[in-house]
C-alpha cells in the first residue's frame, strides 16, 4: 500500500510517446517536480519523499519513458536527454504548472541542468543527487571504462554493463548494478525494491537507453556543459555521497562550484540517497522548497521554559487494539504518579476512536498519519500474513509518519516521547540521532524478527540483517533510547538467537531492557465474580457461551467465516451451546451468516467483560486477546496467521509457558475438529501461571523517571 495515493492521475503524448504523470495536492499550491532519472526504473523511486513534501506542496512525478506506465519507444534518439526534458515541460504545461522546483537523481540531475539552464523562467530551484553531470576531467566512474558493445563468453563486475550481458542475464545485471548503487549495509529492501522496478522494463529498452547515454554524453563535454552551467540562474543544493560508485562525487563538487549552489555530502554514502537517507533528502528538499518557493507568512508561539507544562507524546501501534488498553492504563497510572502531566496521543484509527470515546486527547496531526493498519488488511490473505514481509514493505509509510513525528518534536513542546512499538521513530531516530529532541522511552512485547519456514534461505538471511542492525543501532546510540521496557518478563522471550553468529535474544534483552511484567489493561479481580458478570451481560446461567473474536484489526475475516460454519457441528457436541462472535471496528458484521444461535456484533469496547465471563473462546493468536484469557483464567482455542512470525513464535512461546490456550491451524481444522478442540477444552482443568496485575504501575514508575 502506498502512503499517499495521488489526487490526479493522466497521460499526455508528446510526440507519439504516451507519458504517464501523478500529481499530489491541490493546484494553487506552490509545485515540486520530481524528475525521472534513468529508465531502469521508474517514478516510484521518489515514494519515500512525496508522501512528505506533499503535505507542504503539490508533488508531481511522472514516469520516465521506457518504463512505469509511460511508452516504451524503440531507438536510442527516443531516449536523449533533451527528450526527457521536453517530457518535464509537456507535463508542467499539462498540469498548469508555471513555475517549479525540481529534484533530479543520477540521469535525472542532467535532466535538471538541462531544464535550468533553458528554461529559467520556470525553474524556481534545482536539487541535484547523485547527478550524472560528467566532469571527466575530475573523474571517471568504472561504469563507464569499459567497452558496451563488446560480446565475452562471460561478464562479471561492470562488465555486466553491457549490450550483450543484458540480454543473457538481465536480472543478474540489475542485482549487481544496484548492489553497485546501495553501498551502504543493511540496504536489503533498497535494493530488491530497485531491482524489481528494472524487470518492469526489458534489456531491449534498457539497451536504447545506454546507447543514448553513449550518443549524448561525450558532445557535452567541455564547452557545451560550460556553457549549460553559465545559464543556471535558479539556486541549487546538490547531495552526493562520497561512497558512490555510479557518479563521482568530486563531479558534485565540481557542478556545485559551477551553479554558486550548496554542496551535501553524505560521508559513507551511495548513489540512491532518497531512497537510502530519505529522512536526510526530505528535510533537504523541504529546506530548498522554503527558500525558492513562496510562502504564507508563518505565526509562531514560543512559551518559556519554566512556563511549560511536563508533557508526553504517546505513540500507540494502530495495528489492533491490543495496545491501546495497556498503554491507556499505563498513561493513567503516570497520571497518578505525576499529577502535573499531559498525556497527547498520536495514533490512527480505530485506536484514536477509543481513546476519544474514554476523554483522551488525540494530536491533530495524527490526521496526517498514513494508515498502517489498511496496509496490514491489505497484506493479508484469508488466513494468512507474512507479517515480517508486510512491515518490511511498510517503508514509506513509516518515513511518511516518521515525518509527522518529528515535526512535533521539533517544536520543542513534549519532555518525553513514548513509542509501544513505533518502529518509524525508534528506527529513524537511529539512523538520524541528531534529530532526537526529547527523552525517549520504547516498549515492545516482543523482540527480534524471526525468519519463517516458507521464507526458506532468504528470509532467514533478511531477518538476521534486520536484527543486525537493530543490534548495531543500540549499542552504538545507546542514547536514543533512555528506557526500553519489554511488556513481559524474562521467560517470556523466545530461546532462539537473532541469526547466525549474533547473540540470544533473551540473553541480549535482558541486557537493554527493563521488564515491567504483562499489562493487561484492566484488573481481572473486578471481573472475578462470572455469575454476576455473565448476568449483567444478559449471558443464560445455565447455556454454553463461546465468545468468537478475531481483534482490532480487518485481518481475520476468513476465520469468523469458518467458526461459523462449523457452528453446526459443534452445537450436536456441545449441547445448546451460543456463539457470540465479535467482528471488531474494521470487518462489517453485516457481510458475515445469520445463523440461529450465533450473535454477530461489530466493535464491543468491554470485550474483557465478555471473554471474562464465556465459558470458552476461539480466538486469532494474538497476544492481547489470548493474555486476557489467561488473566481471566478461561479456556480457549487460537489459531495463529499462517505465517506471522509473531503469533507463530513469540505469542505461542509465552502462552505455552503460561500452559494456556490450544493452538489449531487453520488450514488443518475442519468442523469436527474445531467441535471436538472445543469440546475438549471446555472439559480441561486449567493451571495457568498467574498474570501480574502491576505491570502498568511498573511501566508507569519506569517513564516517570524520566520526568
Amino acid at each position: 500500500m502506498r502512503a499517499r495515493q495521488p489526487d490526479f492521475t493522466g497521460t499526455l503524448d508528446r510526440d507519439g510517446v504516451e507519458i504517464a504523470y501523478e500529481v499530489f495536492g491541490a493546484a494553487h499550491q506552490n509545485t515540486i517536480l520530481l524528475l525521472p532519472t534513468w529508465s531502469v526504473v521508474h517514478s516510484r523511486h521518489w515514494k519515500a519523499q512525496v508522501p512528505v513534501l506533499a503535505r507542504h506542496h503539490r508533488v508531481v512525478t511522472f514516469d520516465g519513458r521506457g518504463n512505469g506506465a509511460s511508452g516504451r519507444p524503440v531507438g536510442a534518439d527516443a531516449y536523449l536527454p533533451e527528450e526527457f526534458a521536453a517530457d518535464a515541460i509537456a507535463v508542467l504545461d499539462r498540469t498548469e504548472t508555471a513555475r517549479a522546483m525540481i529534484a533530479g537523481v543520477s540521469f535525472g540531475g542532467l535532466v535538471a541542468l538541462l531544464l535550468a539552464a533553458q528554461h529559467p523562467e520556470r525553474i524556481a530551484g534545482a536539487c541535484f543527487l547523485g547527478a550524472l553531470v560528467p566532469f571527466i576531467e575530475v573523474g571517471v566512474p568504472e561504469m563507464f571504462v569499459g567497452d558496451f558493445d563488446v560480446e565475452r563468453d562471460t561478464y562479471d563486475g561492470w562488465e555486466l554493463y553491457n549490450r550483450h550481458a543484458y540480454q543473457r542475464d538481465y536480472r543478474r545485471f540489475l542485482e549487481f548494478f544496484f548492489e553497485r548503487c546501495f553501498p551502504e549495509p543493511h540496504s536489503t529492501k533498497q535494493r530488491d525494491d530497485a531491482v524489481g522496478w528494472g524487470l518492469e522494463t526489458n534489456p531491449s529498452t534498457l539497451t536504447d537507453t545506454s546507447d543514448a547515454h553513449r550518443m549524448s554524453i561525450p558532445p557535452l563535454l567541455g564547452k557545451p556543459i560550460d556553457d549549460l552551467c553559465a545559464a543556471v540562474r535558479c539556486p541549487t543544493l546538490h547531495i552526493h555521497g562520497d561512497q558512490d560508485e555510479v557518479t563521482p562525487h568530486a563531479w558534485a563538487v565540481e557542478l556545485a562550484a559551477r551553479l554558486g549552489g550548496d554542496l551535501l555530502t553524505v560521508e559513507g554514502g551511495g548513489h540512491l540517497l532518497q531512497a537510502r537517507e530519505p529522512v536526510l533528502v526530505n528535510d533537504a528538499l523541504l529546506r530548498l522548497a522554503d527558500r525558492v518557493l513562496p510562502r504564507a507568512p508563518r505565526h509562531v508561539t514560543w512559551t518559556r521554559a519554566l512556563n511549560r507544562p511536563k508533557k508526553v507524546l504517546y505513540l500507540s501501534s494502530p495495528i489492533g487494539l491490543g495496545h491501546a488498553r495497556r498503554d491507556l492504563a499505563i498513561a493513567r497510572e503516570l497520571r497518578a504518579q505525576c499529577d502535573d502531566v499531559q498525556v497527547d496521543w498520536l495514533t490512527q484509527h480505530p485506536v484514536t476512536a477509543f481513546l476519544e470515546g474514554v476523554g483522551e486527547s488525540v494530536h491533530p496531526a495524527a490526521r496526517h498519519l498514513a494508515n498502517e493498519s489498511a496496509h496490514i488488511e491489505g497484506e493479508a490473505h484469508e488466513h494468512d500474513l507474512h507479517a515480517f514481509q508486510a512491515i518490511r514493505r511498510m517503508d514509506e509509510i513509516l518515513v511518511s509518519n516518521f515525518s509527522v513525528l518529528q515535526e512535533i518534536v521539533d517544536g520543542g513542546e513534549y519532555d518525553l516521547v513514548v513509542g509501544d512499538e513505533a518502529w518509524d521513530v525508534d528506527y529513524f531516530w537511529h539512523e538520524n540521532p541528531e534529530l532526537k529532541r526529547t527523552a525517549f522511552v520504547w516498549m515492545t512485547d516482543f523482540v527480534g524478527w524471526l525468519p519463517m519456514p516458507d521464507g526458506g534461505a532468504r528470509e532467514a538471511e533478511l531477518t538476521a540483517d534486520y536484527n543486525a542492525e537493530m543490534l548495531e543501532h543500540v549499542e552504538r546510540f545507546a542514547r536514543i533510547r533512555d528506557r526500553s521496557i519489554f511488556v513481559g518478563a524474562p521467560e517470556d522471550i523466545v530461546p532462539d538467537s537473532f541469526g547466525p553468529g549474533l547473540p540470544s535474544v533473551r540473553d541480549w534483552t535482558e541486557r537493554h531492557f527493563d521488564f515491567a511484567g504483562y499489562i493487561t489493561g484492566f484488573d481481572p479481580a473486578e471481573l472475578a465474580d462470572r455469575a454476576e458478570l455473565r448476568e449483567q451481560l444478559g449471558y443464560p446461567r445455565d447455556t454454553p457461551v463461546v465468545v468468537v473474536t478475531v481483534g482490532g484489526s480487518g485481518v481475520g475475516e476468513a476465520l469468523l467465516r469458518k467458526l461459523i460454519d462449523a457452528y453446526p457441528i459443534a452445537r450436536k457436541k456441545i449441547d445448546d451451546l451460543q456463539l457470540l462472535v465479535v467482528a471488531g471496528p474494521r470487518i462489517d458484521s453485516r457481510s458475515l451468516p445469520e445463523v440461529e444461535g450465533i450473535d454477530v456484533r461489530g466493535y464491543v469496547p468491554d470485550l474483557q467483560r465478555h471473554l471474562a465471563a464465556c465459558d470458552a473462546a476461539i480466538v486469532q493468536g494474538g497476544l492481547t486477546t489470548t493474555m486476557e484469557l489467561v488473566a481471566t483464567g478461561r479456556p480457549f482455542l487460537y489459531f495463529p496467521l499462517h505465517n506471522h512470525f509473531e503469533q507463530q513464535r513469540h505469542v505461542r512461546h509465552r502462552l505455552e509457558r503460561h500452559r494456556a490456550g490450544r493452538c489449531m491451524t487453520f488450514a488443518d481444522s475442519d468442523p469436527d475438529t474445531i467441535a471436538d478442540a472445543l469440546a475438549d477444552e471446555l472439559a480441561r482443568d486449567l493451571n495457568y501461571l498467574p498474570v501480574p496485575t502491576d505491570g502498568a504501575s511498573r511501566a508507569a514508575t519506569l517513564i516517570a523517571e524520566l520526568l
